[in-house]
């Protein structure tokens, strides 16, 4: 039989917060770090589209953004897609679950699942009382139902009073049982209970932490509130914009109070602890199912978070912070026997739907633009991407950027402002180089790759076959029907 195939998928974790990867402040991720020594390590994955909507349209669809329509934010865009990566698996015989975040619309569309049991998190334009009696959040979320089931019906996702895009923490108010990392976990292990067992099967975990609300349970976010120094080094380059005052609790950018910073800090790697420690408890189910060795499991981020980063917070930013993801593939059998454990390529989220399809059953998927990153795996000779090309809808941050392996290029067209960076000896991103004459070369270059990117684009990047600055007005006028938001 082929063997089953589990994707994790959390959400808005930094490449840096997996402890493997060495950061300067990282979380404590024993399990993660096992899994991903023992298997093949990404050490440039990349989110090309980074925030939830436009990064899982990639993944499901293995599309580069100007193909799903989704180069930016937009909630009640319809998701229609030719073929998805659980539809995929079903085609070929699998029994496919999803237990978690979805973030489509409309929100139980199942996309090749067979069965969805549904946590999106606090999502603003489901929370509006206006919509008809079936759309509204009270009837379209699995976790608020347990949640309310447990507590009473007064429950609520917001009642420990933190907003879902806030840098604001505090301690889960219930029973650490009750949290929704938890609840992941527990319906993904009845899950293997209740599976056909003459089949394999396709499960996704997908968990909405460590994205805000930042609330983990006590014993998280104590543990870094006693650990953490009492002022952070938050890396602010020399092109950050300066901020001052406290900013809005929701704010894209700003300069918070140490105390707040701390919390904020504190909480985020509380939450991605709690992840971890419930993955331990997941594998140790799978063991006891005697699925362990028959099983390859894919871990992912969609994005990442800025955390406070050069005065920078949540995502959709082009700066490392939010495009570079933890990824890994671990097998406790021996599907990944002789595959290497560290792949420096770059590989991208929509790389995930072809590989999976190849590396469990073989087959080539067509009509997509991610590629099976087997060849990687196991030495053989592949022509791979040198470079990638990037994007993002955020009013007048909207970015558009190329990266490589050494260095990345930068272009905000509604400031018309560049930005070069050397990672290799600025992995920070502090020091902006696009004026450096020592790295004009690199810049053209780079430049003339986003000239071919963006060619023939409706937004009108590219005139007279040169970048020119486009008015905020332009992109929101075609990001309507592209399925792309610039605030």
């Amino acid at each position: 039989m082929k063997p089953n195939v589990i994707l994790i998928v959390v959400d808005q974790m930094r490449a840096e917060a997996l402890a493997l990867n060495e950061a300067t402040h990282f979380a404590s991720t024993p399990t993660l770090d096992s899994m991903a020594a023992s298997g093949v390590n990404f050490q440039n994955m990349y989110s090309a589209t980074p925030t939830c909507v436009p990064a899982r349209a990639s993944l499901l669809t293995g599309l580069d953004a100007d193909r799903t329509g989704r180069v930016g934010y937009q909630d009640r865009v319809p998701w229609d897609y030719s073929q998805t990566l659980p539809q995929a698996f079903r085609d070929r015989g699998y029994q496919t679950e999803c237990v978690g975040k979805m973030h489509v619309y409309p929100p139980r569309a199942r996309l090749g699942y067979d069965h969805v049991l549904l946590h999106d998190g606090y999502l603003h334009v489901q929370r509006k009382y206006g919509q008809a009696y079936g759309s509204q959040f009270e009837n379209g979320d699995d976790y608020l139902a347990f949640l309310k089931g447990t507590l009473g019906t007064e429950a609520d996702l917001t009642d420990d009073g933190i907003g879902c895009n806030s840098w604001e923490a505090r301690p889960w108010p219930y029973a650490e049982r009750l949290h929704p990392t938890n609840w992941v976990v527990s319906e993904s292990i009845k899950f293997l209970q209740r599976r056909d067992p003459t089949v394999p099967f396709f499960l996704k975990m997908s968990f909405e932490k460590p994205h805000a609300p930042l609330d983990p349970p006590a014993y998280y976010f104590d543990m870094y509130m006693d650990r953490l120094p009492a002022k952070l080094d938050l890396h602010l380059g020399d092109w950050a914009i300066p901020g001052s005052g406290v900013p809005d609790i929701e704010a894209m950018r700003g300069t918070l109070k140490d105390d707040d910073e701390r919390r904020m800090v504190a909480a985020y790697l509380g939450l991605v602890t709690q992840i971890d420690h419930q993955l331990s408890r997941f594998m140790t189910a799978l063991g006891e199912f005697d699925a362990l060795g028959d099983t390859l499991i894919w871990f992912v981020s969609d994005h990442g978070d800025q955390l406070g980063e050069h005065r920078l917070f949540r995502k959709g930013y082009p700066y490392q912070g939010s495009i570079h993801v933890p990824s890994f593939l671990y097998n406790a059998g021996g599907l990944l026997a002789g595959a290497r454990h560290t792949v420096p390529e770059l590989v991208l989220l929509q790389d995930i739907f072809p590989s999976l399809v190849d590396l469990a059953c073989g087959d080539a998927v067509a009509g997509v633009d991610g590629r099976s990153v087997k060849p990687l795996l196991f030495g053989e000779k592949t022509a791979w991407r040198q470079t990638f090309h990037g994007e993002h809808a955020l009013g007048a941050d909207s970015s558009q950027f190329i990266v490589g392996p050494r260095w990345k290029l930068i272009w905000f067209p509604v400031r018309n402002v560049f930005q070069l960076f050397d990672r290799d000896t600025d992995p920070n991103e502090m020091c902006d180089r696009s004026r450096d004459p020592a790295a004009q070369t690199i810049f053209v270059d780079y430049r003339a790759q986003l000239v071919a990117a963006l060619t023939g684009r409706e937004e009108g990047f590219v005139q007279d076959g040169q970048l020119v600055q486009v008015p905020v007005e332009a992109i929101r006028a075609v990001l309507g029907h592209r399925g792309g938001q610039t605030g």
